[in-house]
């Protein structure tokens, strides 16, 4: 069963009343009118997803859309019902799990169906338990603490991609090029990537919050609608500052490699212009000539043999202070 629970408030008081089965849903709302319900599903099959779209009444196309693995942020609404999808992240080993959570929002309930990577919403359930005077704005205020609880945990997943990115960094600067630093690099762009088609929706979601009037949300509710929206701005600076740093250290790390092939180049191109002194006057001996330096004096080998070290030594030390060798 994926029924995490189910749980009836009470408008008024703003506590909790009781956990109920998930099949007598209709009749604890009809027992009385400032009664609502908290639903929590973690990846329902299509058997309970017919279940509470029968006890909520809920629109065919939203459930279908509640079902599917992958989805983009969005709100719509359907009657007096806000049907709202968000992803979620969780970082494991420097690799960002991405999943998502959709949320039906009525009058008298909110359902929550999560789908992949998430964190447990027990801590949410907490806060809300926390502060009944909250809680008497009924399914709006359990929406804007599961926003605010979505939107905040993208802060350390960023926070670990930035620790990631300086590891990467050191990889870059070594002395040695390494074909898993590139990887590692192209594969902390597509995190981001990611990261960026879950945040960058959910703006539009906070600003159709903040100006539609609707009856599932209290302008009450306003302020604290703002400041998720100003987390979701903050969030998105930052997961563009970081792409911006990928894309960076991407093109610094092809320039390192480039440096050092250059570097390599300029070793060989200056030891073949050390041997090519040698070379060269060596050469001359492979000829047929009657007349060779060495064959009538005592001393024509040693000269020649002084003059190549000696030319080739006075080439190095001068490669070597230009920084070539």
């Amino acid at each position: 069963m994926s029924l995490v629970n189910c749980v009836v408030y009470n408008r008024q008081t703003g506590r909790k009343q009781a956990d109920i089965p998930l099949d007598q849903v209709s009749e604890a709302l009809a027992e009385n009118p400032d009664h609502f319900v908290w639903v929590g599903l973690h990846e329902p099959d299509a058997v309970e997803m017919r279940l509470v779209e029968t006890e909520f009444g809920l629109h065919e196309l939203a459930v279908e859309d509640a079902t599917r693995t992958q989805h983009r942020s969005k709100i719509e609404a359907y009657d007096d019902t806000l049907f709202v999808v968000v992803r979620t992240a969780r970082l494991e080993s420097d690799e960002i799990r991405m999943g998502h959570t959709s949320v039906f929002i009525g009058p008298r309930y909110v359902l929550t169906v999560r789908q992949g990577a998430s964190l447990s919403y027990a801590p949410v359930r907490m806060r809300c338990e926390k502060s009944p005077d909250m809680m008497r704005y009924g399914p709006a205020y359990i929406l804007y603490t599961l926003l605010d609880f979505v939107v905040d945990n993208f802060y350390p997943v960023m926070e670990g991609l930035s620790d990631h990115l300086k590891a990467i960094e050191q990889d870059i600067f070594g002395s040695t090029f390494r074909r898993k630093t590139v990887r590692h690099l192209y594969d902390l762009k597509y995190e981001l990537v990611g990261m960026k088609l879950a945040v960058a929706p959910m703006q539009d979601v906070c600003g159709y919050l903040l100006r539609s009037d609707t009856k599932v949300m209290p302008r009450a509710l306003t302020p604290y609608l703002r400041d998720i929206n100003d987390h979701v701005l903050r969030i998105n600076d930052v997961v563009n500052a970081q792409s911006e740093m990928v894309k960076v250290a991407m093109d610094v790390n092809m320039a390192m490699v480039t440096v050092g092939q250059n570097d390599v180049v300029k070793r060989l191109a200056a030891w073949a212009a050390i041997l090519a002194i040698p070379t060269m006057i060596a050469s001359f001996y492979g000829m047929n000539f009657e007349v060779m330096p060495e064959l009538k004096w005592q001393f024509g080998y040693p000269l020649v043999m002084g003059v190549m070290g000696g030319g080739s030594f006075l080439l190095w030390r001068r490669l070597k202070r230009a920084g070539w060798l």
